[in-house]
């Protein structure tokens, strides 16, 4: 894969950071928010956008960006943070206070605009044209998932380890069966919605 971001700021940028998330779309579990700054020049052409590389591939690419990059961030933000902020400015925080730990000479995310920093880039679909975004992607995606696998071992009957905490129908059903855990986001709207109907039913 060709990563064109990096190769033009090079040439003017020491220390470029990319960032991307992972968990903007479940009804549960954290949002995870990452940053990869790599050394100048690195290449890798087998580091992609995580929602194209199996999960074979994203755990081997986990290890070597860890490996091989000059520094890199993992933030967790947790349900209650997600129902009080909503999930936009969740993200956008996060990437901001890793930006500001990073102190890079540019800074590149995933379509997500930062306030009060010049040196930046948002790129749409960003993780297909940027090699730290995509590492970033990855680093996210593989430590939500391990997150929500070790959340599965401890509620496995709202099935975690396989939908990741999105909104499928057997996950749904299992809500309705089982109830809404502490690590369900209340303010979103299946989630929102069974609690309506609950409370309508306590009612009478």
């Amino acid at each position: 894969m060709q990563h064109p971001s990096e190769e033009a700021l090079w040439q003017h940028h020491e220390v470029i950071l990319g960032m991307d998330e992972a968990g903007r779309g479940p009804i549960c579990g954290p949002l995870v928010v990452a940053g990869v700054i790599f050394p100048k020049g690195y290449r890798n052409d087998l580091i992609n956008d995580s929602k194209k590389l199996s999960e074979k591939k994203r755990e081997a690419l986990f290890e070597t960006i860890q490996r091989d990059a000059l520094h890199y961030w993992v933030l967790f933000i947790d349900e209650s943070t997600i129902d009080l902020l909503n999930i936009y400015r969740a993200t956008q925080q996060a990437m901001e206070t890793i930006a500001n730990l990073a102190q890079a000479d540019y800074v590149l995310t995933d379509a997500m605009p930062l306030r009060d920093r010049s040196n930046f880039e948002a790129l749409v679909k960003g993780d297909q044209k940027s090699l730290a975004i995509a590492a970033a992607s990855i680093l996210a995606k593989v430590s939500r998932d391990h997150y929500m696998v070790a959340l599965d071992k401890e509620f496995p009957q709202y099935g975690l380890k396989d939908h990741k905490g999105y909104p499928t129908r057997k996950h749904l059903e299992a809500i309705q069966e089982y109830g809404i855990q502490d690590f369900y986001r209340r303010s979103y709207g299946p989630v929102a919605k069974i609690i309506e109907q609950t409370n309508r039913l306590t009612l009478f």
